[in-house]
């Protein structure tokens, strides 16, 4: 744990709960802790570049500042708060918003919106017509949690541990959930999920919490992980992961505890395995593809939990969560290499340099890939045509 001690003095020090985030911790004088060396081999396919284009600087790691993509247009932002839409196909510029925000989470998209949360705890919601400001609302702390949008509301997860439910139509807020925060947590947090009238999210100390959209009234909580230890330090066991819902249960992961399974309306708990995850997971039929705190990418049974694979040769490279691109399951590492591994068995099948450190994880809509990396370089990859 020696590679966590200044993070933790500096923010004690500093007479403040939250840390850094864990993809700035590497190197130092244990060999252990060193990134990996990446290894050379024959690729199996060749991912093509189908555009690119700059943005501007992203910002910090903590930030949570990605692409989101809606019929067919996506929707991306920087650190500067320039708001853009464009085309997801070819990369053409719908339009574009300057808005001299300190954006660093979003942009979440729906209901006509594209929503931006910023560092000075402001939320502001945009017409995803033609990005023309719709409202904005001050809430009580800096928001490092992508919004949800849906059913007529807007979900914001502040830093200082509130749910808000804001109404869509105008920011007006309609309900509130506060959760203490505990003394030494990640930082960042996780974003709301809405599903079926349902509000997911994961909670610093280790919680999921299940909240009716239209009330914000708790159906159920549960425990990721339990947080147990003498310290402080010990007991710190985030649940900074997104919820990810799919196919009837709520997959969450906690630092320095579990990636857990449970039911989507009761909560009750399926599976848990013990793994230390802060990134967001992805899914489908096969697999749940999990990126853990030291950088193995795993392949676990969505059903039971069981290892299907695991790939270490990228241990300590600062991955992003992992993104499922047909056969096969990518991430970002720090030095800005893309990374595509068999789906079926975890051997590498292609590398890719992008430039930049890639931060933001990557997005996968319909067999296209969405990279943002952390100096402002938008790409869209496809696989190659069989």
């Amino acid at each position: 744990m020696r590679w966590l001690l200044l993070p933790v003095f500096a923010a004690m020090l500093a007479g403040c709960g939250t840390m850094a985030d864990p993809t700035t911790w590497f190197g130092g004088d244990d060999p252990a802790l060193e990134p990996a060396e990446l290894v050379d081999f024959t690729p199996v396919i060749r991912p093509r570049q189908l555009w690119r284009m700059d943005i501007g600087d992203t910002g910090t790691a903590y930030n949570r500042l990605m692409p989101a993509v809606r019929d067919g247009v996506l929707y991306v932002a920087n650190a500067e708060g320039d708001l853009r839409a464009l085309d997801a196909e070819s990369g053409a510029q719908t339009w574009l918003v300057e808005t001299g925000l300190p954006a660093s989470a979003g942009p979440g998209v729906g209901d006509g919106l594209v929503v931006l949360g910023t560092s000075e705890a402001q939320i502001v919601a945009f017409s995803m017509d033609t990005g023309e400001e719709r409202w904005r609302r001050d809430l009580t702390s800096e928001i490092l949690a992508v919004p949800a949008v849906a059913d007529d509301l807007v979900v914001v997860h502040t830093a200082d541990g509130k749910l808000f439910g804001l109404n869509a139509a105008d920011g007006e807020q309609l309900w509130i959930y506060d959760h203490k925060v505990p003394v030494l947590t990640l930082r960042g947090s996780s974003s709301p999920v809405i599903s079926s009238g349902t509000v997911y999210c994961g909670l610093a100390g280790g919680k999921m919490v299940a909240l009716a959209l239209d009330t914000g009234l708790v159906e159920w909580e549960q425990h990721v992980t339990v947080p147990s230890g003498r310290s402080d330090l010990e007991r710190m066991v985030d649940v900074d992961a997104d919820p990810l819902v799919y196919s009837g249960t709520v997959y969450g992961a906690a630092y320095q505890g579990d990636v857990a399974a449970m039911g989507e309306g009761s909560g009750k708990i399926f599976w848990k395995r013990e793994m230390s995850v802060y990134n967001n997971m992805a899914a489908n039929w096969q697999q749940l593809a999990v990126t853990d705190a030291q950088g193995n990418v795993w392949s676990l049974d969505p059903d039971s939990g069981s290892a299907r694979w695991r790939q270490q040769a990228l241990r300590n490279r600062g991955l992003t969560a992992p993104a499922l691109q047909g056969d096969y399951t990518v991430v970002g590492d720090f030095e800005g290499y893309l990374h595509w591994l068999s789906s079926s068995d975890g051997s590498m099948a292609a590398r890719m340099d992008i430039g930049d450190a890639i931060v933001a994880p990557p997005v996968a809509v319909d067999d296209v890939l969405y990279v943002l990396t952390s100096d402002g370089k938008l790409v869209s990859l496809g696989l190659p045509e069989e």
